[in-house]
């Protein structure tokens, strides 16, 4: 049965009026049914034109598939059969890099490609040619991005008059505390230079929301809690099954939802508040309409300040005493030590040791026998 909460919250925020957070529990049988509830709980058809294409931005944050870790292939399926359903078609898979990701490798490995084939869509891999970056001057004001590209940024040509909706996973992360919808946009719209804004990351995930709303005419966002990381996230984490599906047009709202779920006070991490107090979302859960499953009583008590090896030294750049060297260590020719330092962590010692028997184990969920069936 359908429900609405609202929780308690303070004074009335002005995005209030139109941010509704749809929240369904799912199973593997019925799960591309109930992702598609989600989105109509949510409304979605309001915010997304079906005389637009539609940029699908799958979450890629390893190569490797680990549960919770990027986009997983019900998600992209779920989302692609309803959206089929209720007639667009111009739907347009994306997929982005990073220093320390293979995007086309990561989309084979999390079975992305297979169910963009069984659809009858082609990938887009926006690393590679055909796609052209330009430059891109925001019409608002911008936080930090004007003063660590004082050259200017460019971002994707094509994203311009497109609808996005975004495939995030309910996860915490070593610099933001939970990573969502909102961060989502990071491999979009930033080149590979995009680890220099790190230091200062919850003001460039606001920036970003911003020039979102610039580029793109509609919005949305489908968060798969089927599997949800804790932990050092993105990639070491501890996986748990929750079997939830979260959807939402206000970006804000449902990192918030997703933020209060997993134990966190939402307007306690820096992004969400900012963004809120920005007026581009509501951060205040108190203050969404929350549609479907009763949340008031959850609480997963998740860990959002645990670090790895590799994120304990980029911290001591980022914020520590090796601040002063940060331009030299992570922007000059030898930035690719990092990256390097990285890879061998997470891939060669990290994957190989710990993460292995964690998805050997995860295959034996039912979440894990819908993964291989792929």
């Amino acid at each position: 049965m359908q429900t609405v909460t609202k929780l308690k919250g303070n004074t009335e925020h002005p995005q209030a009026q139109r941010s509704k957070v749809a929240v369904v529990y799912t199973r593997p049988e019925t799960v591309s049914e109930d992702i598609g509830q989600a989105m109509r709980l949510a409304d979605y058809e309001k915010f997304l034109s079906k005389e637009l294409a539609t940029l699908l931005k799958v979450n890629i944050s390893w190569q490797y598939y680990y549960p919770a870790c990027s986009t997983t292939p019900w998600q992209l399926d779920g989302v692609i059969t309803a959206l089929k359903k209720d007639g667009y078609k111009d739907l347009i898979p994306t997929h982005n890099g990073t220093v320390v990701v293979d995007p086309i490798e990561g989309a084979v490995n999390n079975k992305h490609q297979a169910v963009e084939k069984q659809h009858g869509l082609e990938s887009v891999f926006l690393d590679y040619p055909p796609v052209r970056w330009v430059d891109y001057k925001p019409k608002s004001d911008m936080l930090v991005l004007g003063d660590i590209y004082p050259e200017g940024f460019q971002i994707p040509e094509m994203f311009f008059g497109k609808n996005v909706l975004h495939l995030p996973t309910m996860k915490t992360h070593v610099f933001t505390t939970i990573t969502g919808a909102m961060k989502n946009a990071f491999g979009g719209l930033l080149n590979r230079k995009r680890h220099w804004t790190h230091s200062v990351i919850h003001e460039t995930l606001v920036d970003l929301l911003r020039i979102q709303k610039e580029i793109h005419p509609g919005i949305f966002a489908l968060t798969d809690g089927t599997f949800v990381g804790d932990g050092p996230g993105p990639r070491a984490m501890r996986w748990h099954k929750k079997d939830v599906i979260l959807a939402s047009a206000d970006q804000v709202a449902v990192d918030a939802v997703s933020a209060k779920m997993m134990g966190f006070d939402p307007m306690s991490i820096k992004f969400i508040r900012l963004a809120h107090e920005a007026g581009l979302g509501c951060g205040d859960v108190g203050q969404i309409e929350i549609v479907g499953e009763d949340i008031s009583g959850i609480d997963w008590k998740m860990a959002g300040t645990e670090n790895t090896f590799a994120s304990r030294g980029q911290k001591l750049i980022y914020w520590g005493p090796l601040k002063p060297l940060e331009n030299f260590l992570l922007r000059s020719r030898i930035a690719p030590w990092s990256f390097t330092a990285s890879n061998i962590y997470h891939n060669s010692y990290w994957m190989r040791f710990i993460g292995q028997k964690r998805v050997r184990e995860a295959m034996k969920t039912g979440w894990g026998r819908l993964f291989q069936s792929y």
